[in-house]
């Protein structure tokens, strides 16, 4: 693939910071919109790299995206509220930028520019036992953030968009976050040594960091064979919640998890996730559940984990 002129908002977060250096090293130049809200210094290791701009601001800034969009010839539009908990805590702000933003993407691009979408696979809600959603399968959030992201993504198809609807991710980044399932409970176990689990039953799919920004640098080199919206998955990690713990056991022999006999997880996805679709358009994962439970463990030798949060 050639040269792209990229504009990635939101690219100095949890998968932006894993992303924009894949991109540089394609040999694409990259423009990334970010507010630097978090203290990790993300980014930095690609600043000696001529192909980068960064332009410190707010992607629901019209006036912005309009110079920053003017000579990119894909947007991608990282730039989120990443969750239920933060999205309920900032009903308005999930709203603005999870959706408002991404319409304004929409309303400003010309028509020769590509819109690469990275969704959330938790607009499938509660899926039915035993069935595998598909990208045919009806969505149906259960959530604010949730609901943003399919509400975007259906305004970004409309548009002629890809969309890649992503699996829970996991994985260590430099702009880290500890409050995802499988970061979350591998910090428990090297730190707590013990979780407490609720409603353990209920299955999600999964996915590396790295895997994500690998399927958006395929989707961009497939471009034109792609279209419509894709799950991106490891289609060997639909699993439970307790599934998941007793995975992590086996790298960690001294946690212990309980599942809790009363009580509910605010969180109600449960869905088993085809990932089919990008897999026969020759994507395949590269990482597995167990290296990301290995990384973790070796970075959370690393940090301190009440600085790496979402919120």
């Amino acid at each position: 693939m050639s040269e792209r002129k990229i504009l990635v908002t939101g690219g100095a977060g949890y998968i932006g910071s894993i992303l924009v250096p894949a991109l540089l090293a394609k040999g694409h130049a990259v423009r990334v919109i970010d507010k630097f809200v978090h203290a990790q210094p993300t980014l930095l290791d690609c600043c000696a790299d001529k192909r980068l701009e960064i332009v410190r601001g707010d992607s629901r800034d019209e006036t912005l995206l309009r110079t920053a969009m003017g000579d990119r010839d894909t947007i991608i539009p990282l730039a989120a509220l990443v969750g239920a908990p933060l999205c309920d805590a900032d009903k308005i702000g999930a709203v603005s930028t999870n959706l408002d933003a991404v319409r304004s993407i929409l309303k400003l691009k010309s028509p020769g520019q590509n819109v690469l979408f990275p969704c959330t696979n938790s607009g499938y809600g509660i899926g039915e036992a035993g069935v595998y959603c598909t990208e045919e399968s009806p969505l149906r959030p259960i959530s604010l953030y949730g609901t943003t992201k399919v509400d975007a993504e259906r305004a970004v198809l409309d548009g002629g968009g890809v969309s890649l609807r992503l699996a829970t991710v996991f994985g260590a980044s430099p702009r880290m976050r500890t409050d995802l399932l499988v970061n979350d409970f591998v910090a428990r176990a090297v730190t707590d040594r013990s979780v407490l689990i609720f409603e353990g039953h209920f299955k999600r799919n999964y996915i590396h960091v790295r895997d994500v920004a690998r399927a958006m640098i395929h989707a961009l080199d497939h471009w034109t064979e792609m279209s419509g919206p894709y799950n991106v998955g490891l289609s060997d990690a639909n699993i439970s919640k307790l599934e998941l713990c007793a995975k992590i056991k086996e790298h960690v022999s001294s946690f212990t998890y309980i599942e809790a006999a009363i009580g509910e997880d605010p969180d109600k996805r449960n869905y088993l996730v085809s990932n089919e679709k990008i897999e026969r358009s020759g994507f395949r994962p590269m990482y597995s559940l167990d290296d990301g439970i290995q990384e973790l463990m070796r970075a959370y030798q690393v940090i301190r984990l009440k600085q790496y949060g979402n919120y």
